[in-house]
Parts: structure tokens; sequence; C-alpha cells
């Protein structure tokens, strides 16, 4: 099909086909762009040939340090340059990069680098304990510790380990980078929560993480340089892949260690920021800031949010404050944002205030990367799109991940049908848009933080007063979700909320306890299953 009568002569060759991959925005930015502002991060400023020099010394530095094509590099840091440079450099000598969050527990990451096989591990100063501790844990043998001081944050070397510059010194700044034979090759590997609790690792290829780039800035009607402020976490989705996205735009990528309020309208203020991404509670903390921090600006900042749906209430509420909010849908297995709440133009700005706020909440439209993306019943037929009949969203398209690695059982089953099965639960309107109602697999969404309640439940069964616990998602002002633990306690036995709090908080991060709980008896069906279903309607209604 699509062969032409006499192909002869017609074949790939090095001048017509390139496997596609994120590197070739960064390798012509340093060209096309030279002397633009690439990184901002405080005094931290460098060009697009600066910041390619940078990558190109980690990468050929990494690759005297004995990593190989095909060795899993991790990094445990904040959203501070080195990250940035990391999201390159790493794949640039062969490597497939594995960002992890710092606010996991240190079973979880000893889990993580033994899973990913980690060679080498890029940690922040503030985060050396933690790394040691989680090294401690491993059954693997340890990575490499490269160590990434911050002066911006005071944060200054142990003494410990080899630091970042040191390694970066040892680099060559024109040396060349290893690109990708096959576009289908690994580029990073990210850890998700599950419903067993145990992170899954989402395997990423180049062709995915260079579409994704193409497809935002459509989505997202990107006309001019953005100055993008790095709010969303470089371990969710690798940044949501903004920052692979940015050279082939021009941008500016203006780093934030810490998200607050202050650090937003400072940045948008003093470095002219136009663009963001960001978790439902990013939107809460702006509209619930105090007065004493706003600044002034005089344009439209635009904002990208996705997690649990925000409540059109703090979409209409911070619109006048000078925000226009895009609302996407995704999930670590398809690079981050897949579908996005196109905005209809004059037909839509002229509805009522709420009518437009209800609108902004769906989930919307496939990226112009994916392929149409379904809304099915258990018989993977399409439901109605008429707003009402419930299915689950299935997803097709380039911008899907390889697999879950080392678990082909879970890979196969999450592909069965020839689509990816997301477990959300949504309608379809008449327009297409897509809304979330539901999570069908139980992943609470807390901060833009996943959490696995079988995960809490587990630690929750290691209370000696507790026989039986079930824990769901409790509707958040702040959060958008939290965990509410509901508990049947042992006979005779006796338990308080603060004291169920402070255990499960010593045995997971502190994000993952529940903010509730409630001692009661469990509702089950006549199989003994537990019906979490009345249980989220009594967490929404504490």
């Amino acid at each position: 099909m699509g062969w032409m009568k006499d192909e002869t002569g017609l074949d790939k060759r090095a001048a017509n086909f390139v496997p596609l991959t994120p590197l070739s925005h960064l390798n012509r930015a340093a060209t096309v762009f030279p002397d633009h502002t690439a990184l901002v991060y405080g005094s931290f400023r460098k060009t697009y040939s600066q910041y390619h020099a940078r990558v190109s010394q980690l990468a050929s530095a990494l690759a005297a340090k004995g990593i190989k094509p095909g060795d899993v590099v991790a990094t445990l840091m904040p959203n501070i340059p080195a990250q940035a440079e990391a999201l390159f450099a790493v794949p640039a000598c062969g490597a497939i990069l594995n960002t992890i969050n710092m606010r996991l527990e240190t079973e979880t990451i000893a889990y993580i680098l033994d899973h990913g096989e980690a060679a080498a591990v890029l940690v922040d100063s503030a985060f050396v304990g933690t790394l040691e501790a989680a090294i401690n844990a491993m059954q693997g043998p340890a990575p490499l510790i490269i160590e990434v001081p911050d002066c911006e944050a005071n944060h200054s070397a142990t003494g410990r380990h080899l630091t970042y510059e040191e390694l970066l010194e040892t680099g060559d700044p024109k040396a060349p980078w290893i690109w990708p034979e096959d576009e289908w090759e690994s580029i990073a590997l990210n850890y998700t929560s599950g419903t067993t609790g145990k992170p899954k690792g989402v395997v990423y290829h180049h062709r995915g993480a260079y579409l994704i780039t193409l497809g935002t800035p459509i989505a997202w009607r990107i006309a001019t340089p953005p100055r993008l402020l790095a709010i969303v976490p470089f371990f969710h989705c690798n940044n949501w892949c903004h920052t692979w996205m940015l050279p082939a735009l021009g941008g500016t990528l203006i780093c934030c260690r810490d998200v607050s309020a202050k650090a937003i309208y400072d940045a948008i203020a003093d470095e002219g920021v136009t663009h963001f991404g960001g978790a439902p509670i990013v939107l809460n903390m702006i509209v619930n800031s105090d007065a004493v921090d706003h600044r002034p600006f005089d344009h439209t900042v635009q904002i990208m949010t996705a997690g649990a749906p925000p409540a059109p209430a703090t979409l209409a509420a911070i619109e006048p404050m000078g925000f226009n909010v895009t609302q996407v849908y995704g999930l670590t297995e398809t690079f981050g944002h897949c579908t996005f709440s196109e905005w209809r133009g004059e037909d839509w700005d002229a509805l009522p205030e709420t009518e437009r706020a209800a609108l902004k909440a769906r989930q919307g439209i496939p990226l112009p990367n994916m392929e149409p993306i379904a809304v099915t019943d258990s018989a993977m037929q399409a439901v109605p799109m008429d707003g009402e009949s419930a299915g689950e969203i299935m997803i097709r398209g380039n911008v899907v991940m390889k697999g879950y690695y080392k678990n082909p059982e879970a890979t196969a089953e999450v592909f069965e049908g020839g689509y990816f099965h997301s477990g959300d639960i949504a309608v379809q309107h008449p327009d297409s848009f897509v809304q979330v109602t539901d999570r069908a697999k139980d992943i609470i969404i807390s901060g833009g933080e996943n959490i696995s309640s079988v995960e809490v439940e587990s630690a929750l069964m290691h209370h000696p007063a507790v026989s039986l616990c079930a824990v769901v998602a409790k509707p958040d002002e702040k959060w958008g979700e939290v965990p509410c633990a509901f508990i049947e306690l042992k006979a005779g036995a006796s338990a308080t909320e603060p004291e169920v709090i402070a255990f499960t908080k010593s045995r997971l991060a502190g994000f993952k306890t529940p903010k509730r709980v409630i001692f009661d008896d469990l509702p089950k069906t006549a199989t003994g299953k537990i019906q979490k279903f009345e249980l989220r309607t009594r967490a929404a209604k504490l």
C-alpha cells in the first residue's frame, strides 16, 4: 500500500531520513539562536551556544566515567539548570535518563535505582543524605554519585562526592553527540505509581519525545519564543517534555526550585514569564495568595494545567488576575498531556463566566500528535458522545510509551486491543471533548503527585490495631485530592486519628499519608469486596 510501481533507488539515505529525537532541537538552536537566552536561574544565565557546550561537556564527561549507550543515569534534583542540561546530555551520550521524585521515601528510591540499574546519579546537595541512605538499602551495585551544589539556594557541597562542575571541567564542549540509529530507541525511564503500589518503569522513545515537542506549541498556540517558568517537576514526565520543546522555539527556561505564589509573581515581573505548567494546586495557590506577594504585569500569562480536574470556580477566579488556563489530560505513559481543552473562539467568549469555566474544566481533544482518543465500554465499543455515557479512555498514537520496563505482562495487558488502557473513566461530549469523571484504578492525584491507594493501605495494615482499611481520594481545595483512610479496628483495639497519621508518615512520604482517618465498618459486597465508590461518597462530604 502506498508504494509506487517502481521504487528503484528511492531508498532511505542520510540526506532524506533522520531518526526523530529532541536532541535535534538543541543542536539546531545552538546555530540559529546562539545568543538567545536559553537558561535562567537567579544569576545563572546561559545562551543557547553556552547551553549546547555545557550539554556536550556533560555528555562526554559521563562517557569518560564509563557511562555506555543503554545505561541508565538517574537524577535526584529540583528544577535547577543541571536537570535541564541532563535532559539533553544523558541521551546525547546514548544513555537513558531516569528523573526521580525527591519526595519519595528511601525504600522506594532504592527500589527504583535497583530496578532501573542506574549507573550514575546526579543529586542536589540537599538530597545527598537521602540518596546515600537509598544506596545503602539497594540490593544491586551502587551507582556513581555526582553531587550538584546550588549556590543560589545556599546548598553547598558536602565534600563527599565529585561535584557537577568538577565533572563538566573534564568534558569537551565540542564533543560529538551520539544520535539514535532508530527513533524507537529509549530516551527516558519514568516511574509511576501503580495499583500494586510498586512503581512501574515507563519507557519513552526518541520519536515520541520529538513529536510531543511539536504538538504542544500547536495546541498551546505559541506564536513567539516563550519564556517558560519550570514549575512542573522534571520527574513528572520530564517536565511534561516542555524543556525538550523550548529550543525548537528559541524559548527561555526560567528554573524554579521552590514553587510559591511569590516566586511565580516575581518571575513574571522580573523575567517576563509568558508560560508555565502546573497542577491545579498551583492555580489554587495563586488564587488564594496574599496580595503582598502580587506584582504587576502587563501581559496575559498562559497556564497549562493537568492532574485532578480543577474546579470551575478556580478557573473563573484566576482569569481576571491576568492568567489564561488551558486544561490538558494525560498520564506518565503518554509523555504527559495527550489531550487539551481547545478554546473555540468568539462563540465561547460570549458565554457567561460560569459556562466558560465549565468548558475549560473539560479534558478536551487529542493533541495533533495523537490519533483519535476513544471512550469505550467494557467490550471496547465506543460509547455515545452524549456527555452522559461513561467509559474508559483509550489512547493510541506516537506519543505513547514503549511499555513498562521489565514487566511484559503488565505491558501486554495495558495495550490489549490495540489501545493504551488509561484506567480513567470519562464521558465524551457531542463536540468530541473528553471529560474525566472517575479514576478506575483508585490512583489519588494530590498536588500533581500520583498516590497509590494500595500502597497507603499496605502501610496502614502494619498498624497493630488495624483489621481492615481502604483509602480513597477526598476532595481538597488546596491539593485537589488527598488520601482519606477508612479503618476497621481489631476487636478490643483502639487508635486515634493523629496516631494513625503519624504511624503512616513513619512508613511513607508525607504527601502519601492520609489527611483524614475515619473509624467505621467498611461497606462490602456479598463476596467481601470493599465498596470504594461508597467510601468516596462519604469522603466527599467530610
